[in-house]
């Protein structure tokens, strides 16, 4: 005959548990930052970065791997990404220019590479964000590059040309686009606005559902969804977050055409604020030439990258705007200027230049 089982505790036994648990993880993370606090003064007085996106990973991973449940990985990576963003808040604040306002996907973006103590600083473009990481306003910004479904954004490719930024990380996002609105449905919408790039990835939708109302491009999504908020008659194509900011109904669900659409956002900060990252084996190396034009220059180009074993994963041109037909190309190579196959490959190649400048070299996005 089989033991009898024991009672299971009563809620209010468990969830006094609970709450004596809670107060030894309070504890814990105030004893992390203190030592947090005394790592920012060791920092300072050596002259080293705050913020140093290698070592989050590094504790990360390590702590992703001696997780043994029945806690899910990915949950116990979002939390210590919060820790160590509240953490590094004491040790100093960092500044992060951001497209606002507040509820953009680049937000959004900004707040999975630094953590939510990051102090978002919203600026109406991505012109501002640059502006505002290369005079030191902010310590770093974050700006759209590309979208799976629309291709590279323009705009960002012309101002990394003139920028003294480099880039030091990238964030992809699944981007879903919610028709939101003060009422719930979609009857007597008269206007859509959003940033044009949403606009252009739930044509089909709105082709079809709304085909009478008028489709207005502003700065950003959450922009629209702010305005959305001062006229019944508009909707805006934004995030669920933007929803929660600005108290709007999501009338429609994730309308985008493509289902994966997916939005690529590079971190971009001044080299004296953080250096080159580390190689991780997984690296991405980001570049900008042009070439004199002559039969087979573009080709040409790509003859080094061929000889020493280089994969180049993306190449975008762009007018040059002298009014002579010529162009910059936009290079995406995969590896870090530490391998010797790379930097042999890269020093070939700048002697091929008219032009030359090594936008950054980064971990590529999980």
């Amino acid at each position: 005959m089989p033991a009898p089982s024991s009672p299971l505790p009563s809620l209010s036994d468990l969830r006094g548990q609970i709450d004596a648990i809670d107060e030894q993880l309070l504890s814990l993370l105030n004893a992390r930052a203190l030592v947090a606090e005394k790592v920012g003064e060791v920092k300072k007085r050596e002259g080293t970065a705050y913020f140093r996106p290698d070592r989050v990973a590094q504790v990360i991973e390590k702590i992703s791997l001696a997780n043994p449940g029945p806690l899910k990985t990915n949950h116990v990576t979002a939390i210590w990404r919060e820790i160590m963003s509240a953490c590094l808040a004491l040790e100093a604040p960092q500044r992060v220019a951001v497209l606002g306002p507040a509820g953009t996907f680049c937000e959004q973006a900004a707040v999975e590479f630094f953590g939510g103590a990051a102090d978002l600083i919203y600026c109406a473009n991505f012109d501002e964000v640059f502006h505002a990481t290369a005079a030191g306003s902010a310590q770093y910004g974050v700006v759209g590059v590309e979208n799976s479904t629309e291709g590279m954004v323009t705009r960002s490719l012309d101002l990394f040309l003139q920028s003294p930024t480099h880039v030091i990380g990238e964030v992809t996002l699944l981007v879903r686009h919610n028709l939101l609105r003060a009422d719930k449905s979609l009857e007597g919408i008269e206007a859509v606005l959003a940033h044009p790039l949403a606009l252009a990835q739930c044509q089909a939708w709105l082709g079809k559902h709304l085909p009478h109302a008028e489709r207005r491009p502003v700065s950003s999504n959450a922009e629209g969804a702010r305005l959305a908020t001062t006229n019944p008659a508009w909707a805006a194509l934004a995030s669920e977050r933007a929803a929660t900011q600005f108290g709007l109904h999501i009338a429609a669900h994730a309308i985008q055409d493509d289902a994966y659409n997916r939005t690529r956002f590079c971190v971009i900060c001044l080299p004296q604020t953080l250096g080159t990252p580390p190689a991780t084996g997984n690296d991405c190396t980001s570049l900008i030439v042009s070439v004199l034009n002559r039969p087979g220059a573009v080709h040409d180009l790509l003859v080094p990258l061929k000889t020493h074993g280089v994969s180049m994963t993306r190449f975008e041109s762009r007018p040059a705007r002298t009014g002579q037909w010529e162009y910059y190309f936009y290079i995406d190579i995969q590896g870090h200027p530490s391998q010797a196959h790379v930097a042999l490959a890269l020093k070939e190649l700048e002697g091929l230049c008219a032009f030359y400048k090594l936008l950054g070299t980064y971990p590529v996005a999980g």
